[in-house]
């Protein structure tokens, strides 16, 4: 990913949305890494930094409600026309910082799921405590995060994509950032080829 966001204020570092061609390649099954991460039917669940609704519409599939929360709304704009065009009705698109998710879905949701964005918080564990105070209380978190690895090792269409190496974090520390929020790890996910997903519960009040 690009790395201009990191001048843009709100934006975390290196967490601007893919370009548009190697979105599909790099995550062509997205409904198979939701079921891996427990978005189960029945669920209200809030797809933070949600950008332009790739996994936003694959939850709405799933789950009783989504909503889509993003700093961008030219990104939650595309992601309202992907689900309207898939003629999926249970979205709802906040325009907000991630700090402030409890106030943008309103009340507890089920399951927080946040792809590709933790590694550029400039304060994991203060995003974690703000999600923790989005959720009900046995509420689950996803982080999908690439691994650890050298970005010159993660090649989508012939090119290195993903964060700096300098951003990555290895599982270990991602645990690390999130558990001191009020979370215990509830299960690791491997999520070919590049990334990981570490789905934590809230464990206090």
């Amino acid at each position: 990913m690009p790395d201009s966001s990191a001048t843009q204020a709100g934006f975390f570092q290196s967490a601007r949305m893919p370009d548009p061609d190697w979105w599909e390649v790099l995550w062509p099954d997205p409904a198979k890494v939701l079921a891996d991460v427990g978005i189960e039917p029945g669920m209200r669940v809030a797809d933070l930094c949600s950008g332009d609704g790739w996994f936003t519409l694959q939850i709405a599939r799933i789950a009783a409600a989504v909503i889509a929360i993003d700093l961008d709304p030219q990104l939650l704009d595309l992601a309202r026309i992907r689900l309207k065009e898939a003629g999926v009705a249970n979205g709802h698109f906040v325009t907000s910082d991630a700090y402030d998710i409890a106030a943008a879905v309103g009340k507890p949701v089920d399951h927080v799921f946040l792809a590709n964005t933790f590694h550029g918080a400039p304060d994991h564990t203060r995003l974690a405590r703000a999600v923790h105070d989005a959720l009900e209380p046995d509420g689950l978190f996803t982080v999908i995060n690439w691994h650890d690895r050298p970005r010159e090792e993660t090649t989508v269409l012939g090119k290195p994509r993903g964060p700096l190496t300098a951003l990555r974090m290895s599982p270990e520390a991602a645990i690390a950032t999130v558990e001191p929020a009020g979370f215990k790890l509830h299960r690791l996910v491997d999520v070919s080829p590049y990334h990981y997903g570490a789905v934590f519960k809230r464990t206090s009040g």
